[in-house]
């Protein structure tokens, strides 16, 4: 199923989904003649969450949903034209209004495709087109990029927890951040590596498979557990998964036997069992005995109760026999990272005479935030195995030397050379050219396979939880040098 992510969900014009800052400086640009320089921005993070070692790229699909349908509204403009400065005059011009009324997406985009892995400083997205139409596309490609990333990631770590076999299923959307940060949620936790959700609309939307049980409340609405389980398995004789712990796990366990065996009497096995609280490595190996004691080796036992990757990793070592995780509240929240940090940085401007590309950079006192100039490329080196070995950025709009060395941005005395032989991919994809879309996208359950894929193609080192190893990205050596030349030129002289 591949329903229009965005468009058809939401209102018709999505133009306004943008801080104002954005249009105030499309105005600007506008005003000074500048709306059709060309330029290249670049959408990146700096470094991977939940101080771990990676991210997995998601929210591509609604990114090019949302410009395909750029288009300022009546009502958009309207709105835009009702705004006042601080002295009472209009904000914005009837005659800036009128540029947007006939305004057409016309950039080239290039991206790295949904469940790449990718690390700091790499370019998700390259924008490249006129100066205005790239300035408005910031605000909504960052809200889209960086919470399905953050969530894609967080998913992709339970998945590392839980191991290949065990399901997980995501049970956000009660938790979420209202409806549009559950449906997201969904979306890019079953791209990271959840195996369902809870979330109808979800499944609706985005063709993820739905699952469910029951609350406590369904028990508490019979007169005993017995009956709840037998009233349940009626309703759904294949595929109950009885909620054990209303009263007494271990007897909740125990009265779901019984009706397990009447069930099983009249051709039906029970699915599973759900733990919801308590100590759930104790309560999962006692449940598992006591079921496979009664013949019900095959019932599967279903936790839940503000799990994470931590948790899980834990009750794994203590010897829980949880075999599906039921992750709500710590997925779709992105415990314990907020957000997921990544930017939108104006790398090139073409010269006023169309000649040649000013380079441009942000310079900061950290050097961590100190941007990286050019239209970059990620190029992704794999060693003898076709496993990524290092990544390198570097300036498309020059020529790589016949000899490559990376050089770690953040240190100069890290290098790597590159023999001329090591096989590599680009990572960045065309998507849009001169605004009309040249790439097929996959469906989100290809994606999924991807980033499975790609994660279990990294160095386990990469991939552990507690100080992961640092993947090697670097600049390659031409750009390093140009980058340290334009950061000396840029950076003011201070005495002593």
């Amino acid at each position: 199923m591949n329903a229009a992510p965005l468009s058809g969900l939401y209102a018709p014009s999505l133009a306004l989904v943008t801080d104002l800052y954005q249009l105030t400086m499309a105005y600007g640009y506008w005003q000074q003649g500048l709306q059709d320089r060309e330029a290249v921005f670049h959408l990146y993070f700096r470094k991977a969450p939940f101080q771990g070692g990676y991210a997995v790229a998601a929210g591509l699909a609604l990114a090019v949903d949302w410009m395909e349908n750029l288009k300022f509204s009546e009502d958009d403009l309207e709105y835009l034209g009702s705004l006042s400065g601080s002295k009472g005059g209009v904000m914005f011009p009837v005659e800036f209004l009128n540029y947007l009324r006939h305004l057409k997406f016309s950039c080239n985009v290039d991206a790295v495709p949904e469940g790449t892995v990718v690390f700091g400083n790499e370019p998700i997205l390259r924008i490249q087109g006129p100066l205005l139409q790239a300035q408005l596309l910031e605000t909504a490609l960052l809200t889209l990029i960086n919470f399905q990333t953050l969530i894609a990631t967080k998913a992709a770590r339970i998945r590392e927890a839980a191991g290949p076999s065990d399901q997980i299923l995501e049970f956000g959307l009660r938790r979420a951040q209202g409806f549009d940060g559950g449906l997201g949620a969904s979306r890019a936790a079953f791209l990271g590596g959840a195996d369902a959700t809870s979330n109808v609309l979800a499944g609706q939307r985005y063709g993820i498979p739905v699952r469910g049980t029951h609350a406590h409340s369904w028990v508490m609405a019979f007169a005993n557990e017995v009956d709840a389980f037998r009233a349940y398995a009626q309703a759904f004789p294949d595929d109950s998964v009885f909620l054990v712990d209303t009263y007494d796990t271990i007897e909740g366990v125990r009265q779901a036997i019984k009706v397990a065996r009447e069930m099983r009497a009249n051709g039906h096995e029970l699915a599973g069992i759900r733990l919801d609280s308590g100590d759930l490595a104790y309560l999962s190996r006692e449940a598992r005995a006591v079921l496979d004691e009664a013949g019900f080796t095959k019932t599967r036992i279903v936790a839940s109760n503000d799990l994470e990757e931590n948790l899980i990793t834990s009750l794994k070592q203590q010897g829980a026999r949880i075999d599906t995780w039921g992750v709500g509240t710590q997925l779709v929240t992105a415990y314990n990272q907020a957000a997921l940090g990544g930017v939108y940085k104006l790398a090139a401007l073409r010269k006023a005479d169309d000649s040649s590309w000013d380079f441009t950079i942000k310079l900061s006192e950290q050097v961590a935030k100190t941007s990286i100039p050019g239209i970059l490329q990620v190029r992704r080196y794999l060693n003898e195995y076709g496993k990524p070995r290092a990544d390198m950025l570097y300036n498309t709009a020059e020529d790589l030397p016949p000899h490559l060395m990376l050089v770690d941005p953040a240190d100069s005395t890290r290098r790597l050379p590159i023999r001329p032989d090591t096989q590599f991919r680009e990572l960045l994809e065309p998507v849009f050219r001169r605004g009309q879309r040249v790439l097929d996208l996959p469906t989100l359950a290809e994606s999924r396979a991807l980033a499975q894929r790609e994660v279990q193609s990294l160095d386990p080192g990469v991939r552990r939880f507690l100080n992961p190893h640092i993947f090697p990205v670097g600049l390659e050596m031409g750009l390093y040098e140009y980058r340290t030349s334009l950061i000396l030129e840029k950076r003011p002289m201070r005495s002593a």
